[in-house]
Order: C-alpha cells, then sequence, then structure tokens
C-alpha cells in the first residue's frame, strides 16, 4: 500500500461504488434484429423504456417508461435532461438498472450522450443494430466511399450547416421537423429526396418526394429518416458561416471584442438598431439608398452575431440555438401557411390577428413536444 496516494484509493472505493445502468437497443423494429444480450437485460435488472412507441417493447415485460416526460415538459431537450436524472436517481436507490432506447444506443440517442457525460454512475452499452444498416442496403449506399454524413433531423440546422454531399437524416418523426428542414436549404434547384419509413417491418416504405411537398406528401413517425444524395451549400449558408468564423475570431484576438459582455453592447445595439430605422426612413423619402440599408443592416446583424458568440463561450446558446427559435416560432405562428389544407380558404387579416393572440396564449401556456 505504500507509495499509492491516498486520494486515488479513495476515488477508486467511490468509482466502484457508483450505481450502474446498462443500455441497450431495441433495434430498428423488426424483432429478430433485437440481440440475446438485451432480451437478457430486462429479465436480469429494473428496467425502464425510453418510450413505449416501438414495435419491439411488446417483446419485453417492462411496464416503466419516461412517455409522461413528454407530456409533462415543454421542450424535448428538457424530456431528455428529466430522463437522464430519473435514470440516475433509479440505479441510487436500486443498484445496476437496465435501459432500452429505440434503434442503437451509439446512434442519434441524446440521453445515452448526456449520462456518458456524467461522473456519477457507470454507464454500460450493449452494442445494437441500427437502421443504418438497413439504410445503406435499402439505398444500395457504401457510405464510407460516398462519404455519407449522418445529422439528426432535429438539430438539422446546426449539424448540416456549412455541408454539403450526400446526408442521412435520422429522426425525422414530425411534421415541424420537415419544416425546419426544408426551409433550411434556400438554392434554385433543391435536392431530391429519398424518404425511408419502419425499415425491417411489413409496412416498410421507400420512396421519393419533391423538396417543397417534404412536409406535405406523408405522415412522418419515430422511424422516419430522410436521405438526400447531394445537398448543396447554399449562398445565403455561407455567408452566414463565414460571418460567424470571423466574429468568433475578434472574440479570440481582438483586445476590444474580447472584452465585451452582454450588457456592455446594449448601448451600441440600440444605436444600430436606430440607424437601421433612419436608413429605411431615408430610402422611403428618395433621400438614401439601399446600399445604405445594407450596411445598417449588416452592423445590426453584427451585434446578433456577437451576442450568440457571448452565448457559445459560455455555453448558454448559440446563433443555431437564435436562428432556430425564431424559426419555430414563425411556423407555429403561421399554421395558415405550413398547416392550411389544399383548396382551404386563408384567413382575413382579421382572422389572422386573433389567431396570432390565441397561438401566443397557448405558447405560453406551454407546448408538449413531440418524442424524439
Amino acid at each position: 500500500m505504500s507509495g499509492i496516494p491516498l486520494d486515488f484509493l479513495l476515488s477508486q472505493v467511490s468509482s466502484s461504488a457508483l450505481s450502474k445502468i446498462i443500455v441497450g437497443g431495441l433495434g430498428p423494429g423488426n424483432a429478430d434484429l433485437v440481440s440475446e444480450a438485451v432480451l437478457d437485460l430486462a429479465k436480469t435488472h429494473p428496467t425502464f423504456l425510453r418510450t413505449r412507441e416501438h414495435p419491439c417493447v411488446d417483446m419485453f415485460d417492462v411496464s416503466d417508461s419516461f412517455d409522461h416526460l413528454y407530456e409533462s415538459e415543454r421542450h424535448v431537450v428538457d424530456v431528455y435532461e428529466a430522463i437522464v436524472e430519473q435514470l440516475v436517481r433509479e440505479s441510487r436507490e436500486r443498484g445496476t438498472i437496465g435501459y432500452l432506447v429505440p434503434g442503437s444506443p451509439l446512434i442519434a440517442e441524446r440521453t445515452v450522450e448526456l449520462l456518458r457525460q456524467r461522473k456519477d454512475v457507470n454507464v454500460e452499452i450493449l452494442p445494437g443494430v441500427s437502421f443504418l444498416d438497413l439504410a445503406w442496403e435499402r439505398l444500395g449506399v457504401d457510405p464510407i466511399a460516398r462519404r455519407v454524413t449522418i445529422v439528426d433531423g432535429q438539430r438539422f440546422e446546426t449539424e448540416a450547416a456549412g455541408l454539403s454531399g450526400p446526408l442521412l437524416v435520422a429522426q425525422c418523426d414530425n411534421r415541424f421537423v420537415l419544416s425546419d428542414i426544408k426551409l433550411s436549404i434556400d438554392v434554385e434547384e433543391l435536392p431530391k429526396v429519398t424518404v425511408l419509413q419502419r425499415l425491417g417491418l411489413e409496412d416498410e416504405a421507400v420512396f421519393e418526394v419533391e423538396w417543397e411537398n417534404l412536409d406535405r406528401e406523408f405522415e412522418p413517425d419515430h422511424l422516419t429518416s430522410l436521405w438526400i444524395p447531394e445537398l448543396p451549400l447554399t449562398d445565403v449558408a455561407g455567408s452566414i458561416i463565414d460571418l460567424h468564423a470571423l466574429v468568433r475570431r475578434l472574440r479570440s484576438e481582438c483586445p476590444w471584442d474580447k472584452d465585451q459582455t452582454h450588457a456592455s453592447l446594449i448601448p451600441g445595439l440600440l444605436e444600430e438598431a436606430n440607424e437601421v430605422v433612419q436608413a429605411i426612413e431615408s430610402t422611403e423619402s428618395g433621400e438614401g439608398s439601399f446600399e445604405d440599408l445594407v450596411e445598417e443592416l449588416g452592423d445590426l446583424l453584427f451585434h446578433v452575431m456577437m451576442q450568440s458568440a457571448i452565448g457559445e463561450e459560455e455555453e448558454t446558446f448559440d446563433v443555431a440555438d437564435v436562428a432556430r427559435g425564431i424559426r419555430n416560432k414563425m411556423i407555429r405562428r403561421h399554421p395558415h401557411i405550413f398547416e392550411r389544407e389544399p383548396g382551404s380558404p386563408m384567413p382575413t387579416k382579421e382572422e389572422l390577428v386573433q389567431q396570432w393572440k390565441m397561438i401566443k396564449a397557448a405558447e405560453r401556456a406551454g407546448i408538449k413536444p413531440d418524442r424524439g
């Protein structure tokens, strides 16, 4: 024992005493693809399901799921964090527990990412078959040879920003996600899309849709993915990426920029907003030019990017959160654009004002997220 630091021994004892969570995957949906190790997990340890919305859940004698959290929490990210907290509490009380997730625990499973970041619990992963294996077979694609990028549909704006080439988009489980994806691409020649649904099940479907009909032509579910054989890089995306990179460099290298805080930027923000108003008024009166307006809007955009860069450094939010938040809000508040049935009449301006107020009231009351 001599020569071994006491704090190291204590840490080893503490580590060995940690509770344990064994995570297994339910596979892409076909019962034949569920491993024996995962089947045995529920027989030997108290086990929890992330959600019962999966074709294979009836193979397990498990009643505890986290579906109730999808109804009680406002945002999906809050659902995932709440699941992790409850799992950790259960493991402390019961010792080793099991946790079953759709698909593979290692593919697009945010709760497993969060669990593996915890220092107060041991996490063991039981590898399982992913929907990716079936997707590559159906598409006839070698993902290594094609250099395919895999992104999460619920974080498409962030993960696909600046990317080009072939993409497989997972977790496209509701129309809001599909709308976000559709609206994030603004190019003249829109990419082709192949929809993959319920791979390996009797009602499997693989079909193509036009980009503009991505959120209208079919009903998404929790076993829906998209194949985009060639994602174009838009001029808008490229310009925003360049500005984002510039702001990050200024925050890193410029003594004045790196010294700024959210609060210190307020006077300049107000000044730039006022100058935008003046530029609009001058343009409308014919005294100013659109070049002046573009310049002033650029100054205001720079402030938005600076505020977002500070949030990114502090790990509170980033520019993708800002863009995603306002996009989601505008989609929610314009159901007459994104949800109106073909052929139905457009509401009047007066009706739209009332609709806007009702939607705002519903938002304040809380929005129930869909299962991811």
